[in-house]
């Protein structure tokens, strides 16, 4: 055999050896349009066919609440696919609502508060679900579902910033800011009848808003009304028209049309956008700033029975000294001052439109708030802080000077956070030196923690695994080592996808024991939803152990009922009470229905390993509203606190 011969061999044998892995380092096609139809239709399909089982399952519940929740959730899933049969849920479930509420008590016992709550609330969940798809079908069941006397618990007084509406007043409004995204002009009619009737729901800026996107002639007619409305009541006697005018004015005014309709075209609709044009809202601006500036120092020199701000005499006892069951009302000038106050407290949010619109009041407005002890803003930055915080649209420096003059029982709390976007945007140092200048305690050994995570991550490329278990060692709780055990796995997931699983399998190590607290599994959940994305047959067998134990507990809670404790009414557990069992089966829901895209028949058979019918049904909810690609709305953060494991599918 000639050199040239076995040259070509070795180039052939190299060739073949490397190839597998070549082949490995491509990226992965991506599916095209045809192919996402049909995987949707197929989750769909799943999906539906879930469903029919929970609406069967649902009829055999004996909480009439229960079931009716599990309606409304059906009808608003099933819109899309069933309108007819969506309706049809949506009327049994106002049937069931109107049960609720002609019988107070349930089997003879007196309810609890959160109990006595559940017809109100249940009745809005119903109302507004309907309104998401149809505006009089809304209205309908509010009027199906009206009870018999609407007198509210507490007396309504308009003029009083104290007085709360009663929940139908609520209702209504709640109602009307949902429908005003659905049906503007049907929004718009309600609003001109409210106005009529004398309130001044602060939706209404929801409704113009919306309203000037399909009809300006429309909005312009219902504005002109409603600040003629605002003009007639006195904002100083109407307190319901005093916070509507805020509201108007908080946003500022529209831009120009011109400049308005390119911006609509660039940026999605607001609905608490700006709603007057220059004009009304500099008018609206004097307004409110005539009444604001009627406001005196307030009285701090309080009986123990003077309600603050109200004067002597209010709330106080009878003659003798005892309670006094009928509370004695404020004075007209007290109600004024109140609401005087109010606005000018409003008018700190507005200081930079009063500069531009209206500068010649703009020092007296500030001396009015000095006078009145209103000059110190810090409580409002810090709340303007949390809010941009929120958003996700703040930066370190915008925190550290919220924090400077935010009140001491805050600084902790936004110093903190500043800490954190210093080390989200890769400022390690800075993240440091804030906690250690400004942190005490837990809260600096929060920060240093997440810091030393985040430099572990950065050191682990290539790193033993021996390495990464040294530095567990020196952790002092198991929480805390399988928090940093994901996140190391995480970063190294692309980089390094054996360490991952090693990393990964370390975490369920630490886990794969019987659950002694919520806490427990919480980390359970946190190591299936890792391997959910990238072994997703592991994440499986992470869950089942645990919906096994949570078959017991179950059994346990429903033995010890009316003993220990008091989670099921009635032999069945309310499937929104608050309780940690109804969250942690949510949740477990929310993994299945993450697996559900990959592996529809085993998710489906986990679901149905829970035992108790109540159980059975959230976590069927929660993979049907997965599979259409609906996001819940229970909250699932306090089983990721502080820590964003979001494993990238390979």
């Amino acid at each position: 055999m000639t050199n040239r011969s076995i040259l070509l061999i070795a180039l052939v044998m190299i060739c073949a050896a490397v190839a597998p892995v070549c082949a490995q380092e491509q990226p992965a096609p991506q599916p095209t349009v045809e192919e996402l139809e049909k995987q949707k239709a197929e989750f769909d399909k799943n999906a539906y066919r879930l469903l029919d089982q929970v609406i069967d399952e649902a009829q055999s519940l004996r909480l009439t609440e229960n079931r009716v929740r599990v309606q409304i959730n059906a009808a608003d899933l099933l819109w899309d696919h069933n309108q007819g049969r969506a309706r049809s849920l949506f009327s049994l479930a106002a049937d069931g609502v109107a049960e609720i509420m002609r019988t107070p008590d349930t089997g003879g016992r007196q309810r609890g508060p959160n109990q006595a709550r559940q017809p109100t609330q249940l009745r809005q969940d119903l109302v507004l679900a309907a309104a998401r798809h149809d505006a009089p079908l809304a209205y309908q069941l509010l009027a199906a579902t009206r009870p018999a006397s609407t007198t509210p618990t507490v007396a309504t007084d308009r003029r009083n910033p104290r007085a709360q509406l009663n929940s139908e007043e609520n209702l209504e409004q709640a109602l009307l800011a949902q429908v005003a995204a659905l049906d503007p002009k049907m929004a718009a009619q309600n609003a001109e009848q409210m106005l009529e009737k004398g309130q001044f729901p602060r939706s209404l800026t929801q409704v113009i808003n919306q309203l000037q996107r399909q009809d300006q002639e429309a909005a312009a007619k219902l504005t002109d009304k409603t600040l003629k409305r605002i003009q007639a009541a006195n904002i100083l006697t109407n307190s319901e028209a005093s916070s509507l005018a805020l509201a108007l004015l908080v946003p500022g005014p529209r831009m120009p049309v011109a400049a308005a309709v390119e911006t609509a075209a660039k940026a999605p609709l607001q609905p608490r956008g700006p709603v007057l044009d220059q004009s009304p809202y500099t008018d609206l601006l004097s307004t409110v700033i005539d009444s604001a500036m009627k406001a005196t120092p307030q009285n701090n020199q309080r009986g123990p029975n003077t309600q603050r701000g109200l004067g002597p005499g209010v709330g106080s006892g009878g003659p003798n000294g005892g309670p006094n069951n009928t509370q004695a009302q404020p004075t007209d000038a007290q109600i004024e001052q109140g609401n005087a106050r109010r606005l000018l407290g409003g008018l700190q949010a507005v200081l930079p439109q009063i500069d531009q619109y209206l500068p010649s009041r703009a020092q007296a407005v500030r001396q009015k708030m000095t006078e009145v002890g209103m000059g110190d803003s810090s409580r409002m930055n810090a709340a303007q802080a949390f809010g941009a915080l929120q958003q996700g649209n703040v930066n370190t420096d915008t925190l550290m000077q919220a924090a400077a003059v935010a009140p001491q029982q805050m600084q902790a709390r936004i110093y903190q956070q500043a800490a954190f976007r210093a080390l989200d945007d890769g400022n390690t140092d800075l993240a440091r030196q804030i906690a250690t200048d400004h942190l005490q305690a837990n809260a600096r050994d929060a920060v240093m923690q997440r810091i030393d995570f985040r430099e572990m991550t950065k050191k682990a490329e290539g790193a033993r695994i021996d390495e990464i278990r040294q530095t567990l060692a020196r952790l002092q709780s198991d929480g805390e080592r399988i928090d940093l055990l994901l996140q190391v796995a995480i970063d190294q997931q692309k980089t390094d996808p054996k360490l991952t699983l090693q990393l990964l399998e370390e975490a369920r190590q630490m886990t794969n024991r019987r659950a002694t607290s919520y806490d427990n599994f919480a980390q359970q959940l946190k190591v299936a939803h890792a391997f959910a994305a990238i072994e997703p047959a592991r994440s499986f067998e992470v869950l089942e152990p645990g919906i096994s134990h949570l078959n017991e507990l179950f059994s346990a809670a429903a033995l010890l009922s009316g003993f220990e404790i008091n989670l099921f009414r009635d032999g069945e557990l309310p499937l929104q009470g608050g309780s940690g069992l109804t969250a942690t089966v949510t949740r477990y829901g929310q993994e299945l229905a993450l697996l559900a895209r990959s592996d529809f028949e085993r998710s489906e058979m986990l679901a149905g390993r829970f035992q108790y019918p109540e159980s059975r049904i959230l976590a069927r909810l929660s993979i049907v509203q997965g599979l259409l690609g609906i996001q819940s709305e229970q909250p699932s953060s306090n089983f990721f606190r502080g820590q964003n494991f979001n494993f990238r599918p390979q």
